[in-house]
């Protein structure tokens, strides 16, 4: 297994996405599974969806996403659904490699008010988590999306979810879940082999029952060999355009925008903005992201060519 910085090379160039085009001319062509959530439906072949973020721990960096307490939190999604989020994601526990881990009582006592109170207002709600029994909670409070970062227990939240009628967010993790994660390790083509890992648990899911899937490579997530900015950002940059190979399985992909500090500096609010074109380019379905706004112009500007 080689370390990702070893063959990711290329200079972003239309030559090198024409190359990309027509290798994988068959894949560039595949629909995806639509489906409803909540009781709207999603177009995920005619336009992307946006989700946006609301942190609840305070080891979350993007500052602009935390909130502090129930009622920080419900302004903020009643912005966040004001400039064109289809989703809100809540996390009440960091993903950084340093931040707190935070016992499952802990988490839903700040969830819960705000879970309820967005579900009681025709919101719907996303619960980041690798916990089956706050899963178990989410979903009968009225969650309608896991967003799933730990595979331990993936068969029983999959059935669940089925359940509930919800969907689920299958993030790519190498580990037990984002909190166990070490190094990331691939061979040569890290969209085959995230493939063959995504249809294990795709099977698991229809198994169980679940209709509504989504599957996330996971680029949000940090890996001991990945924090060289350079090397994450060309991890990053070469999945985000290679998403429509993932859609040949035959679901919706959602990919957390990165911010990438050590390139954008000062500028790290208008990070996400620009990954959203390659995302877009690649033909991501769920944008993830803190800056809903930017986001939602990024889409609505790329959808008038």
């Amino acid at each position: 297994m080689r370390c990702l910085s070893q063959y990711i090379q290329h200079m972003l160039t239309l030559d090198w996405l024409a190359d990309l085009h027509a290798t994988h001319r068959k894949a560039f062509q595949a629909k995806v599974n639509e489906f409803d959530i909540g009781g709207r439906d999603f177009h995920f072949d005619r336009r992307p969806c946006i989700m946006g973020v609301i942190n609840l721990s305070k080891d979350s960096w993007y500052r602009e996403s935390v909130c502090f307490n129930t009622d920080q939190a419900l302004r903020r999604a009643d912005l966040l659904l004001a400039q064109g989020a289809d989703v809100i994601d809540l996390g009440a526990e960091s993903t950084l490699a340093q931040a707190s881990l935070v016992g499952v009582e802990s988490q839903w006592k700040s969830l819960e008010p705000i879970v309820e109170k967005i579900v009681d207002n025709g919101g719907i709600v996303s619960l980041e988590t690798y916990h089956l029994d706050l899963v178990k909670r989410a979903l009968e409070s009225g969650v309608q999306v896991i967003n799933l970062t730990g595979h331990t227990n993936s068969k029983d939240v999959y059935r669940l979810c089925a359940q509930h009628q919800a969907a689920v967010i299958i993030c790519y993790v190498q580990g037990a879940n984002v909190r166990s994660v070490e190094s990331l390790e691939f061979g040569s083509d890290p969209i085959l082999e995230m493939g063959d890992w995504f249809k294990v648990e795709i099977d698991r899911a229809l198994e169980a029952g679940v209709k509504r899937i989504f599957l996330d490579p996971g680029l949000g997530f940090y890996y001991r060999n990945m924090e060289d900015g350079a090397s994450r950002v060309k991890h990053q940059m070469k999945t985000f355009l290679n998403t429509f190979r993932l859609r040949e399985l035959g679901w919706p992909v959602c990919h957390a925008l990165p911010h990438s500090f050590e390139t954008f500096g000062e500028e790290v609010r208008t990070a996400e903005s620009f990954f959203a074109i390659l995302a877009l380019l690649g033909k991501t379905d769920l944008l993830r992201t803190h800056e809903v706004s930017k986001v939602k112009a990024v889409i609505d500007t790329l959808q008038q060519f």
